[in-house]
């Protein structure tokens, strides 16, 4: 006999006390395996396709990894040291762009940038701060010992976690699908459907999505010749999950520079506009419709309200898992929904009446 429902919520509450506490407790040692365990949820569907052209699952998975190893070395010898380097660059001149920002207005509208008035002061503060925040993060991150062991520890760990997951994933999710509560299998295999479904949607999809327009962008940007073309393409196909958010602050960005870098080019500074002009076209009736789907049922109001809460309560760990959960909270959310709307405490008497 099944338990009851009180009993039933009693249990699965403690469950989820239990997981809140422990990312509370154990955030930080938990990062490499929700990195792990999110790189082999994403490269499972390549490994079952190499599955399916005749491959083991132990070959498919040594094949993603001398892939993976080839490309991590070709990024840390080529891109992140050009990107970091750019990064720092920006950070040092942001005070003489905001300083060509003063002189320009102070030009074109000498009555509001006198001495004394405030957007002046405000734009020799956002340049000065930018350069003194900035460059304090950078040098505290490289050159912080304990932030250097724990990139170590990252790039160690992180590999072997993602290898013996994407190795036993099938294996893992057929032990737990054994392990279900038999009154309550089906609806919760439908439930991990739906939210896998929605997961690979926008995980998937849309990380596929970012690298392809942040590499886009990134590749266009510095042929122009935009300096700091690098940096900004990283930025705005990072936030590209995000709806017009990352075409907005990337755009924004790479128009101003190239408004401080190429004044009465106008050739060059359409050429950068054009460029998010188009990533824009491409991502909206391409990319996100064949690799993400039309309905992925996250409203970007709602995925910025989970990453900003899970941000604040569990850190860095806390904004990994936001999107797995509000995803799966969403698709809870639904269920319940659709259970409520066919209840007797939705309909009432009303159904009885017509009867």
């Amino acid at each position: 006999m099944a338990l009851p429902a009180r009993e039933q919520l009693k249990y699965w509450g403690i469950a989820a006390v239990v997981l809140i506490v422990t990312l509370w407790f154990l955030g930080n040692v938990l990062l490499p395996f929700v990195l792990g365990g999110a790189i082999a949820y994403f490269l499972d569907p390549v490994a079952d396709r190499l599955e399916k052209m005749g491959f083991s699952r132990v070959t498919a998975t040594a094949i993603i990894t001398v892939v993976g190893v080839f490309g991590f070395v070709f990024a840390m010898l080529l891109v992140i040291p050009a990107l970091v380097g750019q990064a720092v660059e920006l950070f040092n001149v942001a005070p003489t762009l905001f300083a060509n920002l003063r002189d320009f207005l102070i030009e074109r509208f000498p009555e509001i940038m006198d001495t004394e008035s405030p957007l002046r002061q405000s734009l020799v503060s956002v340049g000065e701060t930018i350069q003194a925040r900035g460059g304090e993060l950078l040098n505290t991150l490289l050159s912080s010992a304990a932030g250097i062991i724990n990139i170590i520890m990252l790039f160690v760990i992180v590999p072997v976690v993602a290898v013996y997951l994407l190795l036993d994933w099938d294996n893992m999710v057929a032990r737990i699908d054994e392990l279900l509560p038999r009154d309550h299998a089906p609806t919760i295999r439908k439930l991990a459907t739906d939210i896998d479904q929605t997961l690979a949607s926008f995980i998937r999809g849309m990380g596929t999505v970012c690298i392809i327009l942040g590499t886009y962008y990134a590749v266009a940007l510095m042929l122009i010749g935009l300096q700091f073309g690098l940096v900004v393409g990283f930025v705005a196909g990072l936030v590209t999950f995000i709806p017009y958010l990352g075409a907005l602050i990337g755009g924004a960005l790479a128009i101003g520079l190239a408004f401080f870098q190429f004044w009465g080019d106008w050739v060059s500074i359409g050429l950068v506009a054009g460029v998010f002009v188009l990533g824009q076209v491409i991502e909206g009736n391409v990319l996100t419709p064949k690799l993400v789907g039309s309905s992925v049922g996250l409203h970007p109001v709602w995925l910025i309200l989970a990453l900003s809460i899970f941000g604040t309560l569990f850190g860095f760990v806390g904004m990994l898992v936001a999107v797995p959960v509000a995803a799966a909270i969403g698709v809870v959310a639904r269920f319940a929904a659709g259970q409520y709307l066919g209840s007797r405490l939705y309909r009432g008497l009303s159904d009885q009446d017509t009867e």
